[in-house]
């Protein structure tokens, strides 16, 4: 039994996990920044952050939490998977449960994370014109909408 449903307060350091893990997998080789990774990045820090963002947070759970998005209006911020788990769908289920249940229409993607950018085109989101900096790098974003 798939099922995607709104997070608990008791998903939230399994969330933390399956974020920082992606964090370190996806973003620390374009940033190698081994202070914000392996020292700031903790899951009791993210915890307290998410319990802010608790409504916002849908998880993937068949009996565990295998992944998770985060909506904010109509834009996708995070969408993310257990890297040991990614391409068994968990990612498709969430991104289709974003776009159709909660009229999600864009979001900004890293501009050097081409593996996120070609898993959202395959699902009607294309590269807008709009470009900004991650901020406190020299690394920009990328605005992606649903065709």
């Amino acid at each position: 039994m798939n099922t995607i449903r709104k997070a608990l307060k008791s998903d939230l350091s399994r969330i933390a996990e399956i974020e920082i893990f992606n964090y370190r997998l996806n973003f620390y080789p374009i940033f190698k920044n081994d202070e914000f990774y392996f020292g700031e990045l903790q899951v009791t820090d993210r915890i307290k952050e998410l319990e802010k963002q608790i409504e916002s947070l849908f998880v993937y759970d068949d009996e565990v939490v295998k992944g998770f998005v985060q909506i904010k209006g109509s834009e996708i911020k995070k969408l993310f998977v257990e890297p040991v788990l990614q391409n068994n769908s968990i990612g498709s289920s969430l991104l289709l449960f974003a776009v159709n249940e909660l009229s999600a229409d864009n979001l900004w993607a890293l501009e050097k994370n081409v593996k996120a950018i070609r898993f959202y085109a395959r699902y009607g989101f294309y590269l807008t014109d709009e470009k900004k900096k991650e901020e406190g790098t020299s690394e920009y974003l990328v605005r992606l909408r649903k065709k």
